[in-house]
């Protein structure tokens, strides 16, 4: 491992949360709003409890979140099929042009991927999707240390 891995990799993080927010900002949104966006893209229809623990945001802050995206069209509220007492946000579906956004990374990137061997590129996914988990579990983690803080 080179010595300076550390910096190396705290560089590539910053990177990539400064690209977000330059992302949202390009098409009108906070950085947050687009990574709420992206994580209902992802994944469907979501409860506002379920998005503000994949945002880490407060009850409070999420609601917020939901109401700017559901006045802007991005997003609706939805009754929950089985218990109407509950409600569901999902995306809309409308275009606000994030692809175009990212685009320019997405094209870099794969230019990137594209001097890979099959081999190295599996190795690089495999690094991803484990990477994605370790992530989401530190920060389980430091949400519960928070939590027992308060």
């Amino acid at each position: 491992m080179p010595e300076n891995a550390h910096e190396v990799y705290r560089r590539y993080l910053a990177a990539v949360v400064l690209h977000g927010q330059a992302s949202g900002a390009a098409v009108g949104l906070g950085g947050t709003d687009l990574y709420a966006l992206s994580v209902l893209a992802a994944t469907g229809s979501m409860t506002p409890g379920e998005l503000a623990v994949r945002t880490g945001l407060t009850s409070g802050a999420t609601t917020r979140l939901i109401d700017r995206l559901e006045r802007d069209g991005h997003v609706r509220r939805v009754a929950d099929p089985t218990d109407r007492r509950r409600l569901h946000v999902e995306p809309t579906g409308r275009d606000v042009g994030v692809d175009a956004a990212v685009d320019p990374a997405r094209r870099k990137v794969g230019d990137i991927f594209a001097g890979y061997t099959a081999e190295q590129l599996t190795t690089l996914f495999d690094y991803f999707t484990r990477a994605a988990t370790a992530f989401e579990e530190a920060t389980e983690e430091l949400q519960a240390a928070a939590e027992r803080r308060h």
